[in-house]
């Protein structure tokens, strides 16, 4: 073939895709918009997305300011306006804001009776001849079966039940973000309460035997006994730290260091740690004393009842999308069974509550595929297994 051949079949070839590249793309397009019904739905669709953020965040002046606009463009009313529970307007967007009396009024009855409330422009306070406002809608907001708050429609039309209905639809869907504002402020009061739960199940003993190891050094060795006293005050502030419910693995692991060089000038030679960690999963995020007192465990109940102690290794390595860590005892074992049964009521045992709610908290933060893995028997030791994702939305120091 000559070259001017060659050429042409090329030429022919791009041609041939561009055509069916363009054809791809307009019948792409087409179906994407191809009826009003589609265009219609794709935008209100888009419309309620762009509201919802706020509205996770509770109601609130800011969130209501933020959120009617996008609403209004939903109802087409002349206004839009919401009120908290006790009738007072958080936030008016649109016309008509010289019925704001009329509005609590409506709001009030609302929040005694839980029904929505219409009224005409014949009965409501107005004697300006300039307002175009010809009725006003007002629904109640509900969280748990609870009202906190109104909406409320002004229109330029007649309170039909169209509108009524429209408005009665919105009211439910910011009902339901308010839903999961609440349900995430309890998830985030529920893990606030569980840190704090354990928190206060640091063991005692160690504090007890921490205190005790440093006195018996300040005569004999008084530098050791200092070095050992800084680690004790570091490994309190970080455990006792108010500051958000999720840490670094990095921050993590060096307070476990802190914690074990302190059991360590206690046991001495009887406890070997070992500790292999991947660089490249320091900054992963997880809950905050999430592997201490998995660590903790493994001290107290794994090779303190061993008369020759024993060893203790904490690996975390890189897994793709994951981080698995895991933390090995070769100490006196569990009976599994009773093991499974003591975390499942932990909260009311007292048993295992630091396994119980580390693991109670991987569940929440990620799902419940990242719960603990435990692999233990009666004097084969205990292996505890957690994997953290890389990356989870929401999720940050």
């Amino acid at each position: 073939m000559t070259s001017s051949g060659a050429l042409l079949v090329l030429l022919i070839i791009v041609a041939l895709v561009a055509g069916i590249a363009f054809f791809l793309l307009w019948r792409t397009r087409k179906r994407q918009f191809a009826t009003p019904l589609e265009r219609a739905t794709f935008s209100t669709l888009h419309t309620v997305s762009l509201a919802a953020p706020s509205l996770r965040e509770g109601l609130s002046r800011g969130s209501a300011s933020f959120a009617l606009p996008y609403l209004r463009t939903l109802l087409e009313t002349s206004a839009l306006t919401m009120t908290d529970d006790k009738a007072q307007t958080l936030a008016w967007d649109g016309d008509g804001d010289h019925h704001t009396m009329d509005v609590v009024e409506m709001a009030k009855e609302v929040i005694s009776t839980g029904r929505q409330k219409t009224e005409s422009h014949s009965k409501m306070k107005c004697g300006r001849p300039d307002c175009n406002i010809r009725g006003i809608v007002v629904v109640p907001l509900e969280t748990e079966g609870k009202i906190v708050g109104t909406l409320g429609a002004l229109t330029d039309a007649t309170t039909g039940p169209v509108l009524i209905r429209a408005t009665g639809e919105v009211a439910r869907y910011i009902s339901s973000q308010l839903d999961l504002a609440q349900l995430d402020d309890s998830r985030a009061r529920l893990n606030r309460a569980e840190v704090r739960a354990l928190r206060a199940q640091i063991s005692p003993h160690f504090v007890y035997n921490a205190l005790t190891t440093i006195s018996s050094l300040i005569r004999t060795d008084p530098d050791r006994a200092r070095e050992l006293l800084i680690e004790f005050a570091d490994f309190t502030r970080y455990s006792f730290r108010t500051a958000g419910e999720y840490t670094t693995l990095q921050d993590e692991l060096a307070n476990i260091e802190r914690y074990l060089r302190i059991e360590r000038a206690r046991f001495g030679d009887r406890l070997h740690v070992r500790l292999q960690i991947a660089p490249e999963v320091l900054s992963v995020v997880l809950p905050f004393l999430a592997l201490q007192p998995l660590v903790e465990n493994a001290v107290r109940h794994g090779l303190a009842g061993k008369p020759n102690g024993g060893s203790i290794s904490l690996t975390a390595e890189n897994a793709g999308a994951e981080c698995v860590i895991v933390v090995e005892d070769d100490g006196i074992g569990m009976d599994p069974d009773r093991l499974r049964e003591d975390m499942s009521d932990a909260h009311l045992s007292g048993a295992h509550v630091g396994m119980g709610n580390v693991d109670d908290r991987m569940r929440s933060a990620f799902g419940e595929d990242y719960g603990l893995v435990v692999d233990t028997a009666v004097g084969a030791g205990t292996k505890i297994t957690l994997r953290v994702p890389k990356f989870r939305a929401g999720i940050r120091v």
